[in-house]
């Protein structure tokens, strides 16, 4: 894909951004269709750590953000992360004569921050028209960074007092650096997301949340699966394993722990989560 295509499809995609308010404008002053969902704000924040001290040291720290606003006619969403870990682990280094030493070392070992946003416009019951914003960098990926926007249609699957179920579709344009390369590259990108909740009983939940964005160079998906055990109305438990998947690895040189090349990570985490 040429950069003048690109800049055109990304021009597209912020003018259709910037023209959502004036269709909800348009709306509010004829019949507007409201959302379902309770109106105003939400939130949670969550945090889980992890430290060891004596014959072995290690560091481990995780934590979210997820914000929501929701009005008659719109839908504004914002969520972030952090991953950060340090621990002891064996390093070959040059020795007397040149001859490779393993030396213990404390050093950072995951270092991973993602944010987005998201502002639907609500059509009817069923339907809305979703602009969103993904930035992820990872300094143990094959990427440095990848940022993406893209414009998309969604559509409630199923909605009850147990269970949701809705996706989302549309094309959008990523912006990334190859880990070891000092030039940003652009493409486009067929963007799609499904949400799923499932109430099990008055104080538990299951979540699951798929992202794909698919691209001729790449294809990112990520899959997060929550267990939510609910103590209080402002305390939780939650337990996620998360799997980030990429097809190809664009730097063939990333080493993970065993010395190979992995497309696919894992993370497994317990956290406390503050609801507001």
């Amino acid at each position: 894909m040429t950069p003048r295509i690109t800049l055109r499809i990304l021009c597209a995609a912020l003018l259709l951004a910037l023209s959502l308010p004036a269709l909800a404008a348009d709306g509010a002053s004829g019949s507007p269709t409201k959302s379902s969902d309770p109106q105003g704000w939400s939130g949670s924040g969550q945090l889980g750590l992890a430290a060891t001290t004596g014959n072995t040291r290690s560091q481990n720290l995780n934590a979210g953000l997820d914000l929501k606003f929701t009005g008659d006619n719109w839908i504004y969403h914002f969520d972030a992360s952090a991953l950060r870990s340090r621990g002891v682990i064996s390093v070959s280094l040059p020795g007397p004569g040149g001859t490779p030493v393993d030396v213990n070392q404390y050093r950072v070992t995951a270092n991973r921050y993602t944010f987005g946003g998201s502002a639907a416009l609500v059509l009817d019951a069923d339907n809305r028209l979703v602009s969103t914003m993904r930035y992820d960098h990872d300094n143990f990926s094959s990427y440095r960074y990848q940022a993406a926007v893209a414009v998309s249609w969604g559509h409630v699957l199923l909605k009850s007092a147990a269970t949701d179920l809705d996706f989302e579709i549309g094309p959008g344009i990523k912006r990334y650096r190859v880990e070891g390369d000092l030039a940003n590259h652009s493409a486009g990108i067929v963007r799609g997301a499904l949400n799923y909740q499932q109430k099990l009983t008055d104080n538990t939940r299951i979540e699951n949340h798929l992202l794909v964005e698919a691209a001729s160079f790449d294809t990112f998906a990520e899959n997060t699966t929550n267990l939510v055990v609910q103590m209080n109305k402002r305390l939780a438990l939650k337990v996620g394993f998360q799997i980030r998947h990429n097809t190809k690895l664009n730097n063939t040189l990333l080493l993970n722990s065993t010395g190979g090349t992995s497309k696919t990570d894992t993370l497994l985490t317990t956290n406390l989560v503050y609801n507001f």
